[in-house]
């Protein structure tokens, strides 16, 4: 009969968990709350059930729900690792690592604040003592990520700080376990009670050991999927081992933290997995882990909702008020956070700005879910704790569960619309008018269209495109009457629409294999940002974002140190691979927009907009090229074979595609085609393997670009570039600084500077170079040098320079042909002939010899649009 009962509630709970979902969107509530009432309902009815004997023969029913076989170890160990597992697998983590400052700091500094001050309020207030007080604090300082993530949505947030929040309600559920792992100790009896020291020797262990669990069953679980990169349902089994393994482990191998081991085992597979698994079966494992969190953070809920009635059976009147103690430091905790954290991170430009309405609606929101009530229990189950402390850990915190769930969480909504957050702003509205109507003049086109096809009568089409036409007409009217939105705002909407589309450009060229998966990463985080950058600051964030991404990281500049100091030369070699293939991707993209801008783009917003956003697009494009062309004069051959393997892939695709249509056609069978696809497959997973970069020669063949070595011989050049470091430069960066103290001198390699006088600027390309002068005169530069262009520069120091100029007359000569053109004093002008031996040809042959200085030392010209 227990089984039966068993089977009996949970698909009795599957079918409630099916219509709460629905329910909750009709009455416009929080998801969580409707489960914590229904299940406090089920509970309390079972109870009422057993005590009026009614329908005798379903009492085993009611009797199993009251007494549920379900210890708190089962939540823990069952539920948990699936929720916070499938809250890590649909993280962008390489977004939200450009956010990992804010989420540390507002995830760990949020929990210690809220478990302090509800210890210590609890403590002063004589209610508990200091160790149950910090137990308590511990418990209900976990916040429900999904809780804050459907806030978010139905507010249509900025997606970084919807980023931010997400990352930091995990994390805060992680740090919170963690704790009270450590402070459950202190309240247990006949168990030695640990030291505050010995406490704080013990975390960084927890954390630790956690930690590296998580990420070797990541990488063990990884190379396993890899291998059965063909079979969809082994991979999924496989993932879902990979959150218990982590956490048994950890917790009863190790005594370390399984919450972090599953937190950073999800994370470790999220970031490394799309690079590693078929894209398509990667994404249905997501969706299959989607399903699971759903269902199991539906049944912890339910089930632990069902257990409020028997832990709130001895609550009194007084209960009632040492909750609102807790209430009131838990939201107070978090006022903190919000209202003096967060702005000062802000001013550090750490974090984006936040609104005061978001925060409310941020503060009003932290609900607290299943994992409070979990751990409370977990409380309530230990023999080795106290009644007393069982006593009020299970009240406080249950009744501050109800209190968010019931008080802040019904009160939600109201909140929100009070703070005008679920209002469509002037833009957006604006916008949804003109896209309105562009929609309804495509329908009208497709329609006709339709209509001549399938020769429909010519009165019904008339009569029916009369209705169409009112339609649209009082659409267009509508859009075109709009008031209150200005040019700027115009060109805002129309590069965020050109940057949705920019994305959907992305993953169509992922779709269709024309790009890795790992540089399918960067160029649609990039995409995102662009459209981020747009939404926040239009025109300039959209600039500030996709020139960003073209400059050099600090990964690419730790390599290129490694490269130049230590001859270690693969990381530098894997970035810039990486870089040939995120530039040859973004210009694949980018050529697509001018279309979409003719198309769409100009039917909303007019000409003037469309042929500013077709500049704006045509400027990036010269960005990328620019790049694309400085490192094709680095390494040639590297950049043809990666084109070539480009077109292959292009070819297998296409032939892919016709396979599918003979098929679809029936003109060839199923298992021809099976056999002719595997055959592509193994040709295109060739093609996909990235030819190798050879950085051996890099520096020799970048000397040779520079004419001022030219009279070098092979071998003297080869010496030569052994002691010279190489340096790249983003657009915009500053070389170096008119207050600089000259140490070395610059070569340019390609692309271009300008130096930016107190009177005049002065722009250098390839071959050039500067600081010599101010080197051999001892003077500080004149002016501020700055890459215009993505730039790769060759540097010698001082003393290798001057050794080279005394037996290098051409270098001499050019340096003094370069002091006549600057804004030099006669006195300096002379100190430099004498230093350099007063080689300068005579007088009248001047202009001869500036005429036959050689093409390639006069820098190219700089487009103003790269100058920007």
């Amino acid at each position: 009969m227990e089984i039966v009962a068993l089977t009996t509630i949970v698909a009795s709970l599957f079918l409630i968990v099916g219509v709460c979902e629905p329910l909750a969107e009709r009455l416009k509530l929080p998801f969580t709350v409707i489960l914590a009432v229904v299940g406090m309902l089920i509970g309390s009815g079972a109870a009422v059930f057993l005590s009026v004997n009614f329908a005798n023969s379903l009492n085993f029913i009611a009797a199993t729900i009251t007494d549920l076989p379900i210890k708190a170890n089962a939540f823990l160990y069952i539920f948990l690792p699936t929720l916070l597992f499938q809250v890590t697998l649909g993280m962008d983590i390489r977004r939200m690592l450009d956010d990992w400052v804010p989420i540390i700091l507002l995830a760990v500094v949020a929990v210690v604040l809220s478990t302090l001050a509800i210890g210590f309020s609890l403590y002063w207030m004589g209610i508990v003592s200091m160790a149950t007080g910090l137990l308590v604090g511990s418990v209900v300082s976990t916040t429900d990520p999904s809780a804050v993530a459907s806030i978010f949505k139905s507010l249509s947030a900025p997606k970084r700080l919807g980023r931010i929040i997400e990352g930091e309600s995990l994390l805060n559920d992680a740090a919170a376990i963690a704790l009270f792992g450590l402070f459950i100790t202190f309240t247990m009896v006949a168990t030695p009670e640990p030291t505050i020291l010995e406490t704080l020797e013990t975390f960084p262990y927890l954390v630790g050991a956690g930690a590296l669990v998580g990420w070797v069953m990541a990488r063990i679980g990884l190379w396993i999927m890899a291998q059965f990169n063909r079979f969809e349902l082994a991979q999924v089994s496989v993932s879902v081992a990979l959150p218990y393994l982590s956490y048994i482990i950890s917790e009863q191998f190790l005594s370390a933290s399984g919450v972090i081991s599953v937190v950073v085992c999800g994370l470790a597979l999220n970031f490394t997995g799309p690079g590693r698994i078929d894209p398509v079966r990667w994404d249905k494992l997501r969706e299959v882990w989607d399903l699971l969190a759903h269902w199991a953070g539906a049944l912890i809920f339910i089930l632990a909702a069902i257990l409020i009635p028997k832990l709130m059976e001895t609550a009194t009147w007084i209960d009632l008020f040492y909750v609102g103690i807790v209430a009131v430091a838990a939201i107070a905790a978090r006022a903190v956070v919000l209202f003096v954290l967060l702005p000062l991170l802000t001013l550090t430009r750490l974090s984006p700005k936040v609104e005061t309405p978001y925060k409310i609606a941020i503060l009003w929101g932290g609900l607290r879910g299943a994992v409070t009530l979990a751990l409370a229990l977990a409380v309530t189950e230990n023999p080795l704790i106290l009644d007393e402390t069982k006593h009020a850990v299970g009240i406080l915190a249950t009744g501050f569960t109800l209190f968010t769930l019931i008080v802040q969480g019904i009160s939600l909504r109201a909140v929100i619309g009070r703070l005008k957050l679920d209002r469509l702003s002037p833009i957006d509205v604006a916008l949804s008018k003109q896209v309105v109507a562009v929609a309804l003049q495509s329908v009208r086109e497709r329609v006709a269209r339709a209509a001549e096809h399938l020769d429909l009568t010519k009165e019904i089409v008339r009569a029916e495109a009369k209705d169409f036409a009112e339609r649209l007409d009082a659409a267009v009217d509508q859009a075109e009457s709009e008031e209150g939105i200005l040019d700027r705002d115009r060109i805002t909407l129309g590069l965020i629409a050109l940057a949705g589309h920019e994305l959907d450009l992305v993953d169509r060229g992922y779709e269709g294999g024309l790009m890795s998966a790992k540089v399918y990463e960067q160029v649609r985080a990039l995409s995102e940002r662009v459209l981020e950058g747009a939404r926040s600051s239009g025109r300039t964030g959209y600039r500030a974002a996709y020139r960003e991404a073209l400059g050099f990281d600090s990964r690419f500049r730790m390599a290129v140190f490694l490269d130049n100091r230590t001859r270690i030369s693969r990381p530098l070699a894997v970035l810039t691979a990486d870089r040939f293939e995120f530039l040859l991707a973004q210009r694949l993209v980018l050529k697509g927009l001018h279309d979409f801008i003719d198309t769409r783009i100009r039917r909303i917003h007019r000409r003037r907009v469309a042929e500013l956003l077709h500049e704006l697009v045509e400027r990036r494009i010269e960005a990328v090229e620019q790049a694309q062309e400085a490192l094709k004069l680095q390494y040639p051959g590297y950049a043809e074979e990666l084109e070539r393997k480009f077109i292959r892939r292009t070819g297998l695709r296409l032939e892919r595609q016709e396979l599918d249509d003979l098929m679809e056609e029936g003109l060839i069978g199923p298992e021809l085609h099976l056999t002719l696809i595997q055959k592509l497959d193994a040709k295109a997973n060739r093609e996909r393997a990235r030819p190798k970069l050879d950085l051996a020669v890099r520096k020799v063949d970048l000397a040779q670009q520079i004419p001022l070595f030219a009279e070098f011989d092979k071998a003297t050049l080869k010496q030569l570039s052994k002691t010279m470091v190489t340096r790249f430069a983003s657009p915009g960066e500053i070389l170096r600084r008119r207050s600089d103290m000259p140490r070395s001198v610059f070569f340019i390699a390609s692309g271009a500077v300008e130096i930016r006088g107190p009177k005049q600027t002065n722009r250098l390309g390839r071959g050039d170079m500067f600081g010599s002068i101010s080197l051999l005169t001892g003077e500080r530069y004149r002016g501020d040098v700055q890459a215009i262009a993505p730039t790769t520069l060759l540097v010698l120091d001082e003393a290798r320079f001057r050794k080279m100029l005394t037996t290098r007359k051409g270098i001499r000569k050019a340096i003094l042909r370069m002091a006549e053109d600057r804004d030099m004093s006669d006195t300096a002008r002379e100190k430099l002939r004498i230093m350099l031996g007063n080689e300068e040809e005579p007088s009248e042959d001047k202009a001869a010899a500036k005429a036959a200085k050689p093409a390639a030392e006069t820098p190219p010209p700089v487009p103003e649009k790269a100058a920007e």
